[in-house]
């Protein structure tokens, strides 16, 4: 039985042309690697990738695929400059989700996805949370939509603090098995 490990290759120019970098772990910054980047192919696990170095800016998660021209797909502005490897995770799922920073106001504890906190919560905002099982991707829109933030077990006392600006999420989901 061999040893799994998830791979992606990233690509200079669109449609896999170009200069290419293999990876199977987080990568801060690809500019010594590529000048830009502008395809890649998932051929094992989970990524994150995002459009600034240091896993900042906005990011976009990708599945097992190929990936040939991902900014008209995802509708990306700029290439990808950094990105992080997603674990596997087969236990439980729990999040607590906080109305307020800092963990204020009204709190919610999540095992499954939410596609809409105001409609199951009555919720309007989502502020902070603490994730104590699992991996998530939470959206800024109900329904999956819009922007999206991958959060591993850790306390996060404040989006704002975290670069997100004043973006809000609406919606969270498991980053289950079945994405692998």
């Amino acid at each position: 039985m061999g040893l799994w490990l998830p791979g992606i290759v990233f690509y200079e120019d669109r449609n896999f042309q170009g200069r290419s970098y293999e990876c199977s772990s987080d990568f801060a910054d690809m500019s010594s690697y590529l000048s830009r980047c502008h395809s890649c192919r998932v051929e094992r696990g989970c990524f994150m990738v995002y459009d600034r170095t240091n896993f900042m800016g906005n990011q976009y998660f990708l599945r097992r695929g190929e990936y040939s021209d991902y900014m008209s797909m995802m509708g990306m502005s700029d290439c990808i400059r950094s990105c992080r490897m997603i674990p596997m995770y087969r236990g439980n799922y729990r999040m607590r989700i906080y109305e307020r920073e800092n963990f204020g106001g009204q709190m919610y504890e999540l095992m499954d996805d939410c596609d809409n906190i105001m409609d199951r919560y009555r919720m309007s905002n989502c502020m902070s949370c603490n994730v104590m099982d699992g991996h998530w991707l939470m959206y800024e829109q109900p329904h999956y939509r819009g922007r999206m933030m991958y959060m591993r077990p850790g306390e996060y006392r404040s989006f704002m603090n975290m670069g997100m600006g004043s973006m809000r999420f609406m919606s969270m989901r498991r980053i289950m098995d079945s994405c692998y």
